[in-house]
């Protein structure tokens, strides 16, 4: 069993009571590990024991999913499939499951196009195909689908004109001879210009003569040198383009999209936006670099899957999936017991690694014991969780000095624990050697060597536990903490017990600033940051001092039970700046009780020092220590 005080007689006093609870409750609970996780977008939210539960959670949300958590199978999701456009432009909450949906909001605008986000193109669209003018006017709503809806439109009104976008041509008029002829009459104002400047030609007083002019001339305009307005442009505005090159021009949309149907990666553009696509909605990347497009969820799932810290994203940028590397959760389960460990996992969300107390040094001759379960690393392989069991030598100093000097008695302990972890498909081994010797610095430090040989031979990973100490004084201790961790491939900063069972005076078991100091004193000693998990305690101490301030003793209590403590006794919280923590007191029986809080807050912020020292992730002594609810918030932290 693993305890971070240093007199195992503590652990003992400490736990008997807490685990003879846990264990009592597991019986109901164990078949209640989760197996699916909800994410909005990419982002997890929450996990549940039964696709049900999950599914009914998800559908609160929008662009949510469900995955299995094992092998991160895709169960279900409300991901829009089709997206309405109009003119070019959209927004993600004009994106629809069935295309009933898009049908309906389409309605509302004048030309829509529905797009099949799942298929290269548009499903079906109304593009503008006609525009009204009156003299050389005109207004954006006067555009229109068909002509005769132009004309309709035109008949309350004189000196109206039709240009048809396909061919930039007038198509159709409301004038008469007799006023045709009466504007060409009139003073010429109408101006061919090229490049912004003038061609030096005929100017004209009816526009449809400008415009007939102008349709000769490539690249021209029509200019109203009147008003200094361009009334008629003969360059095409709709560019069709494929991989970012320009293909041709066109003068209507329809047009244009007839057209680049028959081009892959293709996009018809007007005036810097989008009116047509057949590129793919998703794409892959890795960090700066495209790995693919895709038109379907499915195969880029697939794609990015193959690829570490991939991400997919939409066209707009929004993404739906990732396999980022997320800050790892490895917890202890201070037991061998697997009723207990079940119902203890059976509360967290996002754990990633599990530590049961399987292992420990039973003499100084190397012989094992061996709590271990098979049948538990089958339950958590299933539950997406690795196993990595604990081994510890019991605190014993006497013990394992003597050990560490037989060199057979270690041969017959790492063959043994290697060989049963190979049987287990265990993912590795937690190596929890504790109040060692400091004279044996050396010893233990080939005795590291030696083990992690063995086990990465076998292809297993080896951690260590290191207390959080003091680079003051570390180098006096067992502990080679820079060439351990050239060894090993994980190291968990130990960082509570800062004011432990034998302190001399109260405090907490872990203040932030303290915890963040011992955090650079590893990264000082060169251990890279991958390889650092950061130990965070789901208990506190509580501290009795009588009416003269003398302490007179402490005693664990586990952070699950702290908000009824503070309401059984009244307890009185204020924040204490040096520890960040709220520290509580309250009195009884004619003594002071005392102590610091620790709460989802300070979790938070605990995982939030690890985050912002890029380390590895946090391990968690113990579970059974704390409420379920802290794990949405820990899920959400990752």
């Amino acid at each position: 069993m693993r305890i971070k005080w240093s007199l195992m007689i503590a652990l003992i006093l400490a736990l008997q009571a807490g685990l003879a609870t846990a264990g009592t409750a597991s019986a109901s609970s164990a078949s209640h590990a989760t197996q699916f996780r909800v994410y909005q977008n990419d982002e997890a939210l929450k996990e549940f024991a039964s696709e049900a539960q999950a599914l009914a959670y998800a559908k609160s949300f929008a662009y949510s999913h469900v995955e299995k958590i094992e092998g991160r199978v895709w169960m279900w999701d409300n991901f829009p499939r089709y997206k309405v456009y109009d003119s070019g432009f959209s927004t993600d909450n004009r994106e629809f499951r069935t295309l009933a949906e898009a049908r309906t909001f389409a309605k509302k605008l004048r030309f829509a196009q529905i797009r099949d986000l799942q298929q290269p193109g548009w499903v079906e669209g109304t593009y503008p195909n006609y525009q009204l003018y009156q003299g050389d006017k005109t207004l954006p709503e006067w555009s229109f689908a068909t002509i005769a809806e132009a004309k309709k439109a035109a008949k309350y009104y004189t000196n109206m004109h039709v240009m048809e976008l396909a061919t930039n041509q007038w198509v159709w008029d409301n004038l008469t001879a007799a006023q045709k002829t009466a504007q060409r009459s009139k003073t010429p104002v109408y101006d061919i210009i090229v490049n912004g400047e003038s061609t030096g030609s005929t100017k004209y007083a009816f526009l449809l003569d400008a415009i007939r002019a102008s349709a000769k001339i490539a690249g021209s305009s029509v200019m109203n040198t009147a008003t200094g307005q361009t009334v008629h442009a003969s360059p095409a505005p709709y560019t069709l383009m494929q991989n970012g090159k320009t293909v041709r021009t066109f003068y209507s949309l329809g047009s244009a999209i007839f057209f680049a149907k028959q081009f892959a990666f293709a996009s018809v553009v007007k005036d810097g936006s989008t009116w047509w696509t057949n590129v793919p909605y998703l794409t892959v990347t890795q960090g700066d670099r495209k790995l693919g497009q895709f038109h379907t969820r499915k195969s880029a799932v697939a794609t990015a899957a193959a690829y570490a810290d991939s991400v997919v994203t939409t066209e707009s940028g929004r993404a739906i999936w990732n396999n980022k590397s997320k800050l790892l959760y490895l917890a202890w389960n201070g037991t061998s017991r697997s009723s207990t460990i079940e119902a203890q996992v059976s509360q967290t969300q996002g754990l990633d690694i599990d530590s049961p107390s399987w292992f420990e040094l039973a003499s100084a001759d190397g012989t094992l014991t061996d709590s271990s379960d098979p049948a538990l690393v089958e339950t958590m392989r299933k539950s997406g969780i690795q196993l990595m069991p604990l081994v510890h030598n019991q605190f014993d100093s006497v013990m394992t000095s003597a050990f560490l000097r037989n060199s057979a008695a270690q041969t017959k302990f790492t063959q043994a624990l290697i060989g049963r972890l190979v049987e287990l498909k265990a993912a590795g081994i937690n190596l929890d050697f504790e109040a060692l010797a400091g004279g044996d610095r050396a010893l233990y430090t080939a005795f590291v060597r030696n083990f992690t040989k063995a086990a990465h031979q076998k292809g297993l990973s080896v951690s260590i536990d290191l207390p959080r100490g003091d680079v003051s004084w570390n180098h006096k201790t067992a502990y080679d903490h820079a060439a351990l961790a050239d060894i090993v491939d994980t190291i968990m900063i130990m960082a509570y017990d800062q004011h432990w069972k034998g302190s001399d005076k109260a405090g907490s078991v872990g203040e932030l600033r303290w915890v963040e100091d011992g955090v650079k004193q590893f990264l000082d000693y060169g251990i890279p940051r991958s390889k650092l998990m950061l130990g965070i305690p789901f208990y506190v101490r509580e501290w009795r001092i009588d009416g003269n301030g003398k302490l007179i003793d402490n005693k664990a209590i586990l952070m699950k039970d702290i908000p009824a403590i503070i309401q059984e006794n009244g307890a009185k919280g204020v924040l204490d700046a040096k520890s960040g923590q709220l520290k509580y007191t309250y009195y009884k029986n004619g003594y002071k009780h005392v102590f610091w809080a620790e709460t989802a807050s300070t979790v938070k912020a605990r995982i939030a020092l690890a985050k912002k020292y890029d380390l590895a992730g946090v391990a968690i002594w113990r579970l059974g220590y704390e409420s379920a609810d802290l794990w949405t918030m820990m899920l959400q932290q990752k």
